[in-house]
């Protein structure tokens, strides 16, 4: 199917509620905007999404180690940061119809988009986006706190002790994902922009001279890890921002873009955040935020090299990218061909009948396969329906179970995309899918 037809996205939002991906929050409420919770298969491939991160940025290397920051922290970060001054959208509200939108969003800064109204906008005033919440059970501006609007900061202060406690030396990086959150005035395209979402981002630490080579390094590897896991090269570009669009920190940043269906959007920054940070938390706190380089006889403040994407944006890019249509035995089949790493279940067992006589045999594949990956086990209606459900839920193999293998203690291995079967001994089995599914 392609990403530029117009159904695409909402054949995928319909699949993700349809199959327990993702679903509307409180929706038994009425919902709560742009706030999603994640179902059965949703939290699976978003940790699979986030695994196959810190696989290739932090098991696969030497040079990064990680941490897990708090998301409550002291006021005195963000202002160190620049987050409470410059943290901001510009907001403007119709005086007509009393909508609010972001002024730098318009197409016609002059029109209000929802009742056209001309000339009805107020003034724009600066939004600050960070969630400010309170620490005690005092409400003062002595207690007040922020929700951490990004993962980044609780490295850059965690800097010298991950520096002393790791023994690690430029270049190295600190990497982590976890939850942020920001105040979006037009949050929106199901979960592309949300208040709450996960972030997977690594400070990579150089000697100064050496930022813009890094900075390229990192733009070449993150474009490559979406494309080794079935991101088609076209649904992808890299976007170097013009000198106006830089953010305060920033001697240089690129935008890994995907195709959305409604068109090029981000998917990863890349930053190059020069020594602006280590320099403003260590103005802020007094504390020398630097490396000493012992064979030089010199010390200095460590360039930093951002690559910074959301897990939740990633898992949607996924999903759209994998999502086809075809035709299997003259019927419409929809399937997801997510690749191994990231499908939610990576083999379902499926006896051809319910039949208490294939339970136990079934039953037994399943325990051995179950150790070794994330299994489904199907046995309600017919064995066609079952692989179709397999298949929409993008997984990669589903192993039958069928009356033969009470004699000859084999099982017959369906591949999701060629859609061959191979017959294979149960107890030549886990060989068998490991090779498949290590690729």
């Amino acid at each position: 199917m392609s990403s530029s037809d117009p159904t695409l996205m909402e054949q995928v939002v319909n699949l993700c509620k349809r199959r327990g991906f993702v679903f509307p929050s409180a929706e038994i409420y009425g919902g709560f905007r742009s706030t999603y919770d994640y179902g059965p298969l949703g939290v699976l491939m978003l940790r699979n999404v986030k695994e196959a991160w810190w696989r290739a940025m932090v098991q696969l290397r030497d040079d990064v180690v990680g941490i897990d920051a708090a998301i409550l922290s002291s006021p005195r970060i963000w202002e160190a940061s620049g987050h409470l001054e410059n943290f901001t959208d510009p907001l403007v509200d119709c005086k007509k119809c009393k909508e609010r939108f972001r002024e730098d969003q318009l197409d016609d800064p002059t029109t209000c988009p929802s009742c056209g109204g001309t000339g009805t906008f107020t003034e724009a005033r600066a939004f600050n986006l960070m969630f400010k919440t309170y620490v005690g059970p005092v409400e003062d501006s002595a207690n007040v706190a922020y929700l951490r609007p990004e993962t980044a900061q609780g490295m850059f202060v965690n800097f010298m002790q991950v520096l002393q406690t790791s023994r690690k030396k430029p270049p190295f990086g600190i990497a982590q994902m976890g939850k942020s959150f920001r105040n979006e005035i037009t949050p929106g395209n199901f979960v592309f922009r949300t208040r709450e979402f996960e972030q997977m981002e690594m400070e990579f630490f150089v000697p100064p001279d050496e930022g813009a080579k890094w900075f390229e390094y990192w733009c070449d590897e993150r474009m490559r890890w979406y494309q080794d896991l079935g991101m088609p090269a076209d649904m992808l570009r890299l976007r170097h921002h013009e000198a106006e669009e830089l953010s305060h920190y920033s001697a240089g940043t690129a935008d890994v873009e995907f195709l959305y269906p409604w068109g090029w959007g981000e998917l990863e920054g890349i930053a190059n955040r020069t020594d602006f940070d280590l320099n403003a938390h260590a103005a802020a706190s007094g504390e020398r935020l630097e490396y000493f380089d012992q064979a030089a006889g010199e010390r200095y403040v460590p360039h930093v090299i951002e690559p910074a994407a959301g897990a939740t944006r990633t898992m949607m890019a996924f999903l759209i990218a994998a999502y086809a249509e075809d035709e299997v035995g003259g019927e419409k089949r929809s399937v997801l061909r997510l690749h191994h790493r990231l499908a939610p279940y990576k083999v379902a067992v499926l006896p051809l009948s319910k039949k208490d006589t294939l339970t136990p045999v079934a039953r037994e594949v399943l325990s051995l396969l179950q150790p070794h990956w994330m299994c489904d086990y199907d046995e309600t209606q017919s064995i066609g329906r079952r692989y179709r459900r397999q298949d929409e839920i993008g997984t990669p193999f589903c192993v039958t179970v069928d009356f033969e293998s009470l004699e000859d203690r084999a099982v017959t291995i369906r591949d999701r995309d060629s859609l061959e079967q191979v017959r294979v001994p149960i107890d030549s089995l886990v060989d068998e899918l490991r090779g498949r599914l290590t690729a």
